[in-house]
């Protein structure tokens, strides 16, 4: 279609596809969700909400309300429908993007979309910072650009130390970067950055709600940032974005983050039992975690993605991602979700060898 520009014609889709299954293990959604008796507030506050009306333009009671739970000067705070529209938006308002690869997909989707030079450095063996080429990369580019480091890293669940995460956010200072610290799973993770992002213009974080709050259905995400940067990028995202029913929702659960501290810990006591589990099976690996999911080698990415589908289990693949040939990703359901992964891993490891066996034999 002439109407179209072309380089976007050609664009890949996605790297997601969409099927249903009894258990789904495979978007790193809670398990858990609001807690009935909050549903139930929500239930009777949404029956005041005026649907009839434009909500805010910028959600800016929610981000009021975000800038108290955090810590954060409300001039720094932006909310989108998810973080993202976010992403995108930094991604619009950069000159570059530097990541790291494996990464999180939306980066260079969201660069590729848009036009945006890209460029991505691959994590050193262990999924370690390679802290010399992006110091590097930094100082290198003809023009900085939004720095894009997600920590806790997805998707392999890896925590990247401190002090080298430190020393690459000074390094950005120095040659007028931003670098964004993408946390959507900070509340599994041993330390933030939030802290040390307080009042340096050249440092942001990304948080969401998808995750340990359990409200991705709601799609409500955020930036943490200087008041200059989150001004660029508030421009760019859609007035009136935040549908009143998320903000409603999200507002909610702010009033009550005891909830998300309790799924967590039982996300957590779950990821361990599974991944010590998982270290009996005789062909796949599991990968130490800071998250709540597990990234998963095994000899065959395809096979071990439609054998759990045949048994009613969705993880989603990752073996299209340079480095992780092999891999699939595996979210943390609840006890009973995860007792069936498990005997379904290992029913696998059984009809692998029984094949093996017969090929053998003949």
């Amino acid at each position: 279609m002439k109407a179209f520009k072309p380089r976007l014609l050609a664009l890949p889709d996605y790297p997601y596809t969409a099927r249903q299954a009894l258990i789904k293990l495979d978007q790193n959604e809670s398990p858990y969700g609001l807690p009935p008796e909050l549903k139930a507030e929500l239930a009777a506050r949404l029956e005041a909400l005026p649907l009839n009306r434009y909500p805010e333009m910028h959600a800016e009671s929610l981000a009021e309300r975000i800038a108290d739970f955090e810590g954060w000067p409300e001039t720094g705070v932006v909310v989108g429908p998810g973080s993202n529209t976010i992403i995108t938006a930094l991604v619009a308002a950069a000159q570059r993007v530097l990541d790291v690869q494996p990464s999180f997909a939306l980066y260079q989707h969201a660069a590729e979309l848009l036009g945006v030079p890209y460029r991505a450095v691959p994590l050193e063996e262990g999924f370690q910072l390679p802290l010399e080429a992006l110091l590097a990369a930094l100082a290198e580019e003809e023009s900085p650009g939004v720095f894009f480091l997600p920590n806790p890293h997805t998707p392999t669940g890896h925590f990247f130390m401190q002090e080298r995460v430190q020393i690459l956010c000074e390094a950005a200072a120095q040659h007028d970067w931003l670098m964004v610290i993408d946390e959507a799973y900070y509340q599994f993770a041993p330390a933030d950055l939030k802290r040390q992002a307080l009042g340096q213009p050249h440092l942001g974080v990304l948080r969401t709600f998808s995750k340990a709050w359990g409200l991705a259905g709601a799609r409500a995400g955020y930036l943490l940032a200087s008041e200059e940067a989150a001004r660029v990028v508030r421009h760019l995202l859609p007035p009136f974005g935040i549908p009143a029913p998320t903000a409603l929702a999200v507002e909610l659960a702010l009033e009550h983050p005891g909830y998300v501290t309790e799924a967590v810990e039982k996300v957590r006591r779950e990821r361990e039992r599974v991944y010590l589990e998982l270290k009996a099976h005789p062909t796949w690996t599991a990968y130490p975690s800071h998250t709540n999911f597990l990234l998963v080698r095994t000899p065959d990415a395809q096979a071990a993605y439609e054998g759990l589908l045949k048994r009613g289990i969705l993880v989603r693949r990752q073996d299209h991602v340079p480095g992780l040939e092999g891999a699939i990703r595996v979210t943390i359901g609840t006890p009973v979700e995860n007792d069936a992964f498990l005997q379904a891993a290992f029913e696998l490891a059984k009809e692998e060898k029984e094949i093996a066996d017969a090929a053998s034999e003949d």
